[in-house]
């Protein structure tokens, strides 16, 4: 977020910079894993950073003063503060035995850079650190200095802290009608379907009964997810399908673990057996998925995809498969279930999920969600070592890659991959030249010699930019959102990805209504990929621009 004076308020991004900058892969890979934080810290001026718990290269990411005070306050030119993650400092001495005193902790995380410890060390120890000589209090001052500046941005002290808005705010402020309708409306755009075989939207007016099912079918905590507030009201999705319909509740299970069910089961069949239409809510929660507890497999918990099945064989009427989740799971059998007549992720929906969930279910709402993840087979995780951190693949022993980047083995879905209840078409409006010429230096080595590529750096990057301008329309029936997924697939050169989204828009269009969307390409910015030692490189040859099946490729040239 671009400041300009003080802001009403201050969006405060906290970045696990150091948790994906595990070096196992090389250079390449660590420059590629701090890339997207560079664009955080320089594009989106964010105004904190946070240091994780691991070391890198044997240092704690907490005191690696290259990576704090050198690459994001220095290289990144963070504008704002840097904060531990929580404990992350009594961690480096209790548990990794960095330091040998508290006091040393302290000190060197702060002269490293730490401007804030979030737990109580650094207020235990660092006066103790100051008073043996291991700090200075100038070093103090900084740290102070960062987080006071950034409290002033936020409004602290712009008057008499007891009649500032901040310490008046509550309930009331937060429960508003209006508030209430962004937490639906943000779950509405969040609903991915996946597949729908002409059963959605459902009409109200034609089902007499609804048989809601599955351990998530009336889930309220688990829809606000992890690190959760508290709500001023929860919907669920047992409540959301009854405002609309009259409907039969059975879990199925008693949980989302799913064992030892048969008698829930059983009711569960006759439940679907005798209803109009029946939904399936299943899933995960924080018993299954959430920070310290990894999932260690990609199907369906427990027995939720016998009682899916089982559900499906013996619906009288159309089955939604509803999954509720953080991460993806196998589900290939319900895409390929002729009985399963739709199916849709909604996440971790939040307060008003279940209301959510009824509004695209019911028609009131026509879903844009893409997928914001690769949605991989159960194989991947029992074959693939977790600790193997290699985005590109390896033909040489079958390593499939990771992330659809670089990933080349079979999906179940695909990252941006979302349906809606509505055709749109693309076209070009304004496509970018067929070529682009970058004007190198007399000096520079390519005009002399054959380069697969040249640096993302330099005069001969300045203003080397084209516009990529789409016509959207709306060939459908049915008002909706939708998004488009600009990609760019460049050539081979330093083993670069297959693709890479270089940028998305939404646009909202009614029945037979057209759009235009535009993108501004730059092309050492966006063109550009990591080479073998971890510098960006823009390669030369044909890029191909790709939305959706419309395709357009640019030759870059020296």
């Amino acid at each position: 977020m671009a400041m300009a004076g003080r802001p009403p308020f201050l969006a405060v991004a906290l970045l696990l910079v150091a948790t994906v900058m595990l070096s196992w892969g090389g250079n390449v890979e660590v420059a590629e894993a701090q890339t997207p934080f560079k664009s955080c810290v320089l594009d989106g001026n964010v105004a904190s950073v946070m240091c994780s718990y691991n070391k890198v290269n044997g240092k704690p990411t907490c005191a690696d003063k290259d990576l704090l005070s050198g690459v994001i306050r220095g290289d990144w030119k963070l504008n704002g503060y840097i904060v531990s993650d929580c404990d992350s400092v009594d961690v480096l001495y209790t548990q990794q035995h960095y330091t040998k005193t508290p006091e040393e902790a302290a000190a060197i995380t702060i002269k490293s850079g730490l401007d804030l410890n979030c737990g109580n060390f650094l207020a235990e120890h660092t006066v103790a650190a100051v008073q043996a000589g291991e700090l200075s209090e100038e070093d103090v001052d900084r740290a102070i200095t960062n987080n006071f500046i950034m409290l002033m941005r936020l409004g602290f002290f712009d008057g008499d802290p007891r009649e500032l808005a901040f310490g008046s705010l509550g309930p009331k402020d937060v429960c508003t009608s209006s508030n209430r309708e962004l937490a639906r409306e943000t779950a509405r755009q969040g609903i991915v379907l996946l597949k729908n075989n002409g059963a959605l939207p459902l009409s109200a007016k034609s089902i007499k009964s609804m048989a809601v099912i599955g351990p998530n079918a009336n889930a309220s905590f688990t829809m606000i997810g992890n690190y959760e507030g508290t709500p001023c009201k929860y919907t669920t999705p047992l409540q959301g399908l009854g405002a609309n319909v009259n409907t039969v509740y059975q879990p199925g299970c008693t949980n989302v673990g799913c064992s030892g069910n048969s008698l829930q089961l059983s009711t569960a069949v006759a439940a679907a057996a005798s209803a109009d239409v029946t939904v399936l809510v299943v899933g995960a929660d924080q018993s299954i998925e959430r920070e310290s507890l990894d999932r260690t497999s990609l199907l369906l918990p427990g027995q939720q995809t016998q009682l899916v099945s089982a559900v499906a064989n013996a619906s009288r009427g159309p089955v939604i498969l509803v999954v509720m989740s953080g991460g993806p799971f196998d589900i290939s059998f319900a895409k390929a279930s002729d009985k399963i007549s739709a199916i849709l992720w909604v996440g971790y929906p939040g307060e008003a999920g279940g209301a959510a969930i009824a509004d695209i279910l019911f028609g009131s709402h026509n879903p844009s969600g893409r997928l914001p993840v690769t949605w991989y087979p159960a194989s991947y995780a029992d074959t693939v070592k977790m600790t193997d951190m290699r985005m590109r693949p390896d033909t040489s022993t079958g390593y499939p890659g990771r992330t659809y980047r670089f990933y080349t083995g079979d999906t179940v879905f695909a990252f941006g991959d979302g349906l809606s209840y509505t055709k749109m078409s693309h076209s070009l409006v304004a496509a970018p030249p067929s070529y682009v010429s970058m004007q190198l230096a007399e000096d520079h080595p390519c005009r002399a010699e054959e380069c697969a590529s040249v640096e993302a750096a330099g005069d001969h990057c300045e203003d080397l930019a084209f516009d990529v301008k789409l016509r959207v329309q709306n060939a459908g029936e049915v008002a909706g959102a939708h998004s488009v997924l600009l990609f760019s697939s460049p050539p081979s050169a330093h083993n670069a990805p297959a693709k890479h989204l270089l940028g998305f828009e939404k646009v909202s269009l009614a029945p037979g209504e057209a759009g235009t969307v535009a993108f501004r390409v730059d092309v050492c910015r966006d063109l550009s990929v990591a080479d073998e030692l971890g510098g960006r490189k823009v390669a030369l040859g044909g890029h191909t621009l790709h939305v959706g099946d419309l395709k357009h490729t640019v030759e870059l040239r020296v």
